[in-house]
């Protein structure tokens, strides 16, 4: 078929109901509805004179053509994505970054002016995520994640190690003598839905009996909001309160352990020389001095 005849938008339609295995994320990626990706996947179909899906529309089987079709199209669509950015250079450009949403708002955020000053043209539109991250799926740029490997087919540059410790108000620390670690049992603990099993861990790395009861959080972010009211003693990874432990906002009486996770920046593995530019500054970020304040 010649350059000029090529159904580009039943192609499209095709490429994106491949890479997200449903008609509905694909519609949504496109902007259109269902019906109008079931209607050019069916367009296709009729071009090539081959079924490229079987099965129920809910619960679709692509075909060995399909299977053979997806990658040339994949790579051919990644490359005009890539063409397009670069012939945009000299205009603003968009980074679409996922990040853990604490991190974001306690790390990240923070320390964005300096990436802003830096590259102005640059905007970094951030998304709250936390699941696994799968590239042909998710259009992100930078996925910044915390746990641990495997990551998938992704590039990744490691940021920094985990490591997690009791965090304290000084109000609420002046009302016990905290000089070993089994006088934080005295004070109100707090935990959270995210990782439930931090005290035990902590204390078990501390031969300590863990504590009984305590305030449940929802997430991590109400958690240290209230350790830094004075509402309680949490167990805190020390990137999160690295800025309020400098600041005096909160203590860390015991110090912080490693937990055995890390934090990671990963990237597709086409080229994006944006992302190369922000990962590079996030390296540098992850050992300088927190921001002022």
């Amino acid at each position: 078929m010649k350059r000029g005849a090529l159904p580009l938008n039943a192609l499209r339609a095709f490429e994106a109901t491949m890479r997200h295995g449903q008609m509905r994320l694909a519609a949504d990626e496109l902007g259109v509805t269902h019906g109008a990706v079931s209607r050019q996947v069916r367009l296709l179909e009729e071009i090539l004179e081959v079924p490229l899906f079987e099965g129920p529309r809910n619960k679709l089987v692509p075909t060995q053509t399909a299977l053979e079709l997806e990658p040339a199209l994949t790579e051919a669509f990644d490359g005009i994505e890539v063409a397009v950015a670069r012939a945009m250079q000299s205009e603003s450009r968009f980074l679409d970054v996922s990040c853990t949403g604490t991190l974001a708002m306690r790390w990240l955020i923070p320390r964005l002016v300096d990436f802003q000053a830096a590259h102005p043209k640059i905007e970094v539109r951030l998304t709250g995520e936390y699941g696994p991250v799968d590239f042909s799926r998710h259009r992100f740029d930078v996925a910044i994640r915390v746990g641990r490997a495997p990551w998938g087919d992704a590039e990744v540059t490691e940021l920094f190690a985990e490591a997690a410790g009791p965090v304290v108000s000084p109000k609420l620390a002046a009302s016990v003598d905290l000089d070993a670690p089994e006088t934080l049992h005295a004070l109100p603990v707090l935990h959270t839905k995210t990782r439930p099993a931090a005290w035990a861990d902590w204390c078990r790395e501390m031969d300590l009996a863990p504590p009984a009861g305590g305030r449940v959080f929802e997430h991590f972010y109400f958690l240290l909001e209230a350790a830094t009211a004075g509402l309680g003693v949490a167990i805190a990874p020390e990137v999160l309160v690295r800025d309020d432990v400098a600041a005096g906002r909160l203590l860390a009486p015991f110090g912080f352990a490693p937990t055995g996770q890390v934090y990671v920046a990963l990237r597709p593995r086409r080229p994006n020389r944006d992302a190369q530019l922000f990962i590079a500054w996030l390296e540098d970020a992850a050992v300088a001095p927190g921001p002022a304040g």
